[in-house]
């Protein structure tokens, strides 16, 4: 069922936002497409939208319950989520608490090694510069964000992860590392936004030691493991054992 919403804001690799009856508010599609290296490889993936949906809108309620402030509202259908309309800040923030992809490319650090405490990366949000990693200075100097602000999205970033990485663990699974954004609302409050999916999280099943079959996340579609749809739909099902269905939109 597709929710009755205005029109398209803007549309990016794998949602949708679209205008809502009310101004403070948003629909975001999720969809169904598959991209990994900046979009030169893609695929349609028959379910992904939903799946993610439904992680993301339980993932982000559990988070609201633990007092973290996002942009989540509802849901308005399987593949639709309603969050507050937030002017994103473009700069991703990782979080890496086993080494892994990018890290052990750019560096010596060998794979799978725990990292603690967890490192936090920044990137700065445009694919046409390839999403390039920030230091300190670069960040300041692009003045994207007042260095309170900084601190406080290190400090929401951090909380996040201690939460996941529990909330995860009760569930046999491991929160190798992920991304998060952030934005403000229309009452300047730093709320998290965008997803947190196996599409934005590297997750590892924790009862499986192949380092292969054990990946349940976007890295089996980027190494064309297979399987995509099956592991997603492991993740959600582990998550659905332990929380209530989300909230619908009224």
């Amino acid at each position: 069922m597709t929710p009755d919403h205005g029109q398209l804001i803007y549309e990016g690799k794998a949602k949708r936002i679209y205008r809502c009856d009310l101004p403070d508010r948003v629909f975001i599609e999720f969809k169904n497409d598959a991209t990994a290296f900046n979009a030169l490889k893609r695929a349609e993936l028959a379910g992904k939208g939903r799946i993610n949906c439904q992680i993301s809108a339980s993932l982000f309620e559990m988070l609201q319950s633990k007092g973290v402030l996002t942009h989540y509202v509802g849901v308005a259908a399987e593949n639709w989520m309603v969050a507050q309309s937030v002017d994103v800040i473009p700069l991703e923030v990782v979080v890496r608490n086993i080494a892994t992809g990018s890290l052990c490319k750019q560096t010596p650090i060998n794979h799978g090694m725990e990292i603690f405490p967890p490192l936090l990366d920044f990137y700065y949000k445009d694919d046409s510069l390839g999403d390039p990693l920030l230091t300190k200075a670069r960040l300041r100097l692009l003045d994207l964000i007042e260095e309170s602000q900084l601190k406080e999205i290190e400090k929401q970033a951090t909380l996040i992860n201690d939460l996941l990485r529990v909330f995860f663990d009760s569930l046999d699974l491991i929160l190798v590392d992920f991304k998060l954004e952030f934005g403000f609302n229309d009452q300047g409050k730093l709320l998290l936004a965008d997803e947190i999916s196996p599409d934005t999280c590297r997750i590892w099943d924790k009862t499986n030691n192949h380092p292969q079959d054990r990946i349940l996340d976007k890295d089996r579609f980027r190494k064309d493991l297979g399987e995509v749809v099956e592991s997603y739909e492991e993740i959600l099902k582990r998550v659905q054992g332990v929380t209530s269905k989300p909230r619908n939109y009224k």
